[in-house]
C-alpha cells in the first residue's frame, strides 16, 4: 500500500503521543515514587511479532526496544488466539527479560474487528517483589530465588475479572503489597488507554493503513540508520573497562573488553570477551546486553530520531550464553543495571577513533542510588526509601560535560526531591551540592559529581553499592579521569568510614552518610582550557585554586584573577617538557 507523506507522519506523531499519553497515565496513578518522581519505566506499543512500534520519549534508555521480547514470551506461552479482550499480564522472568524482578513488565492485548493487532505494555520499576532483600543495592544474593518472584507471563485479569489466586500471593508475597499492587493497578489503567487509543487510530484510517504506516516508519528508520553508519570508518575496534566485583569475590575484577566491527552500512557490537557470569547479582540476561548496544548505538546514530525496531536492523550483538550479559539461570540478576552504563561508556569509546569530532570522554558510569529502610517508630509501618544520585558526564568536543546528571542507561529519570524524602521517610538532608574538583581536568573539564549528606532520625538500614572506584571516567586526548564514588558512613561517637558495598548496613538514629559521586572525565589537555575559564570555574566553586594551578597551570591572584604573567611562564614550562 503506498501511504501519502502526511498520513504517514500523522500516525507516526500518534503513535509516539499515545505512548506519552500512558506514561502521564501511570505516572499519575502510581503508589510509588520510584514511579511517579524518578520516572523509573518506559511505555509503549509492541506488535504481534514482538516488535517495537513506539516507545515513550521519556524513560530509561536501558529500556530501549526491549519490551518486545517480554510480550512474545506471552505470545509463544498463550497463543495468539490465547487472548481475550480484558485481558492483563505480568512478566518479570529475568533471563527473557533481561532484568532484576523490581522491573515489572505489564501488557494488555489490543482487539480490532475480533482479533489482536498489538499490544500495550508498561515496564515500572516495583518498589519491593518479595525475595531476601529489600529495595536495590544488595550486593548479598547469589542465586535468582532468593531476589523474589519470577512471573512469566501470567494473567493477574482474565476477560476483565481479577484472578483472585494470583493476587492473592502477589499480596501475601510482597513485603508493601499496597504499593506494588497499586502500581500494578496504574499500569493497566496505562495499558487501557493505550488499547482506546489505538481503535480509534484504525477506526479513523482502517487497520491496513495504521499497519502500512508502521512498516514504512520502520523502513525509513532503517534507512537512516544505515546511512549513518556508512559515515564512520570501517575497521575493527576494540576497548576494555571494568567493575570492581561482583559483591561476593571483592578481589575480583568483572572485565568489560568488547570488539566494534563497522562494515559498510553494518555494525556489530561482539561481546564474545566480556566477562563470564558471576556469582553475585552483578549479571543480566540477554535482552539486557542487547538493550546496552542498542542504547551506545542510538546515541551514534539516530540520537534524536523516534524509536522502532526498524532502527536496529542493521546492528548485530554478539553475546554467547555464560556471559555476564547473557548469564544462565540461577545466576542472580539483582544489579543487572550496575555494569550497563560502563559497558554503554566502554563501546563508544571503542569508536572514538572512528568519530573523533563526536565522542565524549567517560562519564560517572555507574547507577548510583540508595536505600534506606526499616520500620517507622512513629507508624509501626515499614518503609522503603529509593533514591537516584547524580553525577558528572564527559567533557565533549564541543564543550564542557554536564553536572548531576544521572547515568546514560538513565535517560530522563529524577531525583526524587529532598522535601518528599523527608515527609515520607525519617531522614534530614543537610548537604546536596555540587562536589568540588570531581571533573576531569581538560580543555572541556568533566560534569561535576555530587556530595549529599543524609541523617537518619531512628534505626534503620541502608543498601551501599559503589562501583568503579578503582576504573575512574576516563579522559579523551588528554584529558584527565574524574574523581570515583565514594560514600562515608559515620556512626554517633564514631570514625568516619569509607563503605564500598554493604547491603543492610545498620545504621543508628544521628548518624550521617555522605555520598560523593563520580565526575566525568575531561577531554583535551588541561594546559589548552583558557585561563578566565579556569577562573570562573574557580568563582563557581567547580574547581579549587590548588586544582587550577596544578591540573591547568592557572596562577590566580588573591581577588580571583587570572595572574597572566605567572600562568603563561607555567604553561610554557609545561609545553616545553612535553615537547621533550
Amino acid at each position: 500500500m503506498t501511504i501519502d507523506p502526511v498520513t504517514l507522519e500523522v500516525v507516526r506523531c500518534a503513535l509516539v503521543a499515545y505512548s506519552d499519553e500512558m506514561a502521564t497515565a501511570l505516572r499519575r496513578a502510581a503508589y510509588n515514587p520510584m514511579i511517579f518522581e524518578v520516572q523509573d519505566y518506559c511505555v509503549g506499543l509492541v506488535d504481534t511479532e514482538g516488535e517495537l512500534i513506539a516507545q515513550n520519549l521519556g524513560g530509561l534508555p536501558i529500556f530501549l526496544a526491549d519490551l518486545g521480547v517480554s510480550v512474545a514470551d506471552g505470545i509463544e506461552r498463550h497463543g495468539i488466539e490465547g487472548f481475550e479482550p480484558g485481558d492483563a499480564l505480568v512478566m518479570n522472568y529475568p533471563y527473557v527479560a533481561g532484568q532484576h524482578l523490581n522491573n515489572v513488565v505489564v501488557y494488555t492485548p489490543i482487539f480490532v474487528d475480533g482479533k489482536v493487532v498489538a499490544f500495550p505494555a508498561v515496564r515500572a520499576h516495583w518498589v519491593d517483589i518479595g525475595g531476601s532483600r529489600i529495595g536495590f543495592g544488595s550486593t548479598a544474593t547469589t542465586d535468582i530465588y532468593s531476589e523474589g518472584l519470577q512471573l512469566r507471563s501470567i494473567k493477574v485479569m482474565k476477560a476483565g475479572e481479577w484472578d483472585a489466586d494470583v493476587m492473592q500471593i502477589l499480596k501475601d508475597n510482597i513485603r508493601i503489597p499496597e504499593s506494588s499492587l497499586g502500581d500494578l493497578r496504574a499500569a493497566i489503567a496505562a495499558c487501557r488507554l493505550g488499547e482506546r487509543r489505538i481503535a480509534e487510530l484504525c477506526e479513523r484510517y482502517g487497520l491496513d493503513t495504521v499497519t502500512a504506516c508502521i512498516t514504512e516508519m520502520r523502513d525509513q528508520s532503517e534507512r537512516l540508520s544505515r546511512h549513518a553508519v556508512a559515515q564512520m570508518a570501517d575497521g575493527e575496534y576494540t576497548a576494555s573497562a571494568w567493575m570492581d566485583n561482583d559483591g561476593q569475590d571483592l578481589d575480583q575484577r568483572i572485565t568489560l573488553d568488547l570488539k566494534v566491527i563497522v562494515r559498510g552500512e553494518e555494525l556489530t557490537i561482539d561481546f564474545s570477551e566480556i566477562n563470564e557470569q558471576v556469582k553475585g547479582p552483578l549479571n543480566s540476561g540477554k535482552s539486557g546486553g542487547v538493550a546496552a548496544a542498542r542504547v551506545a548505538f542510538k546515541m551514534l546514530t539516530l540520537p534524536t530520531h523516534p524509536v522502532d525496531e526498524g532502527s536496529f536492523r542493521n546492528l548485530h550483538v554478539v553475546l554467547p550464553e555464560g556471559k555476564l550479559l547473557n548469564a544462565k539461570s540461577p545466576a542472580a540478576l539483582g544489579q543487572w543495571s550496575i555494569s550497563l552504563p560502563t559497558v554503554v561508556d566502554t563501546i563508544i569509546r571503542a569508536l572514538a577513533d572512528a568519530l573523533p569530532d563526536q565522542v565524549p570522554a567517560a562519564h560517572k558510569g555507574d547507577m548510583s542510588g540508595f536505600t534506606f529502610h526499616g520500620i517507622d517508630e512513629k507508624t509501626g509501618s515499614r518503609f522503603v526509601c529509593l533514591n537516584i544520585n547524580g553525577g558528572g558526564w564527559g567533557g565533549r568536543p564541543v564543550g564542557d560535560g554536564p553536572s548531576a546528571c544521572v547515568s546514560v542507561c538513565q535517560g530522563d529519570v529524577r531525583n526524587i526531591p529532598i522535601e518528599i524524602q523527608e515527609a515520607r521517610y525519617p531522614l534530614v538532608f543537610t548537604r546536596h551540592e555540587l562536589r568540588a574538583d570531581s571533573g576531569g581536568a581538560g580543555r572541556h573539564r568533566g560534569g561535576l559529581g555530587l556530595e549529599i549528606d543524609v541523617e537518619p532520625q531512628q534505626a534503620m538500614f541502608t543498601n551501599i553499592a559503589n562501583e568503579r572506584t578503582t576504573c575512574p571516567p576516563w579522559g579523551l586526548r588528554g584529558g584527565h579521569a574524574g574523581a570515583v564514588n565514594d560514600t562515608i558512613v559515620t556512626q554517633p561517637g564514631g570514625q568516619p568510614e569509607h563503605v564500598k558495598k554493604h547491603t543492610g548496613l545498620a545504621l543508628r538514629a544521628g548518624s550521617k552518610v555522605t555520598f560523593r559521586t563520580a565526575g566525568g572525565g575531561g577531554w583535551g589537555s588541561p594546559s589548552e582550557r583558557p585561563a578566565a575559564d579556569v577562573a570562573e570555574d574557580v568563582r563557581d566553586g567547580f574547581v579549587t585554586a590548588e586544582a587550577a594551578r596544578e591540573l591547568y597551570c592557572v596562577v590566580l591572584t588573591a581577588d580571583g584573577q587570572v595572574d597572566a604573567p605567572a600562568t603563561g611562564r607555567i604553561r610554557a614550562t609545561q609545553a616545553d617538557v612535553a615537547r621533550r
